[in-house]
């Protein structure tokens, strides 16, 4: 899933791409996609693009539309992806025998598509006046790379919850933008157990785990800034040091990198770096094996 470091990257790229262009099409491929229907997504057609943003793992295109202004909104979901072309495709869209589920043209010529691979379909495009108007915006929580986001802050949202820190990390009503692979890059980072209750972190934990989010974050942005989306996903797998790298060493001990499985995903854990050389028997609920 594209999380806060890849999104930053798409919307650095569209920013410099796509702001000033003027939108010809605007084509919805897998109406399941489509999450809105006033504005209507032939609304965007005319419209100019006026800047593009990040809302937690949102992106946001704004549009200067003849009756009042408009954004553009899509979350990529797990297995959605952008692609843009300096050429626009002629080719025919065919609703349901496609991995397209939005086709965008401007008027340069260029154009993007948004696709999604895979039978579950969870990629998801809105029309709004207003970003808060996507419910997944508005419940968002704070941003973990935003200057207002402090340690003071930190703290107090794992105050009194009683629930592992990686579902913490991973909670977008608590913090936006981060997601399975880097909340396992976070804690790896902090030295810190998946399952370490929030509510049970001394005040120097929540300072190393804060400081690990910060630093992780803030270099995966860094490493995403101005490559296209086509190098996106390869970066990101270049990137990590445990996420997606079970059965490797870990680069800072050289101990084996060890997955949980859940139904849909897995997280990936050092035992020396993070549980004191105990693994983590594999079901959601488990505490450390003894």
């Amino acid at each position: 899933m594209p999380e806060m470091p890849e999104v930053q990257g798409l919307v650095d790229f569209l920013a410099e791409r796509a702001v000033g262009l003027g939108v010809t099409t605007a084509m919805v491929a897998n109406i399941a996609a489509l999450k809105t229907y006033d504005p209507p997504i032939e609304a965007l057609r005319g419209a100019h693009v006026t800047a593009a943003t990040r809302h937690g793992k949102f992106i946001d295109l704004s549009m200067d539309a003849a009756n009042a202004p408009l954004h553009l909104i899509f979350h990529l979901a797990k297995a959605g992806w952008l692609r843009w072309y300096e050429k626009l495709p002629s080719t025919v869209i065919r609703p349901g025998k496609t991995p397209i589920a939005l086709r965008v043209g401007f008027d340069d010529g260029s154009g993007l598509d948004l696709t999604e691979a895979g039978t579950k379909k969870s990629l998801a495009v809105y029309v709004v006046r207003d970003p808060q108007g996507v419910p997944g915006v508005a419940r968002l929580g704070p941003d973990p790379l935003d200057a207002a986001f402090t340690r003071d802050v930190f703290a107090a949202l794992l105050e009194g919850r009683r629930t592992q820190i990686k579902g913490v990390l991973r909670d977008q009503s608590i913090i936006a933008g981060v997601g399975n692979a880097y909340s396992d890059e976070i804690l790896h980072a902090a030295k810190m157990s998946p399952y370490a209750l929030a509510a049970n972190l001394d005040p120097g934990e929540r300072t190393r785990l804060y400081e690990a989010m910060r630093s992780t974050l803030t270099d995966a942005v860094a490493q995403a800034s101005g490559r296209p989306p086509a190098d996106l996903k390869d970066a990101k797998r270049r990137g990590m040091a445990v996420h997606g790298r079970r059965g490797e060493a870990c680069p800072v001990c050289g101990d084996k990198v060890r997955s949980v499985f859940f139904a849909d995903n897995s997280l990936e854990y050092c035992p020396t770096c993070q549980t004191g050389g105990k693994l983590l028997a594999d079901r959601r609920l488990s505490r450390l094996l003894k």
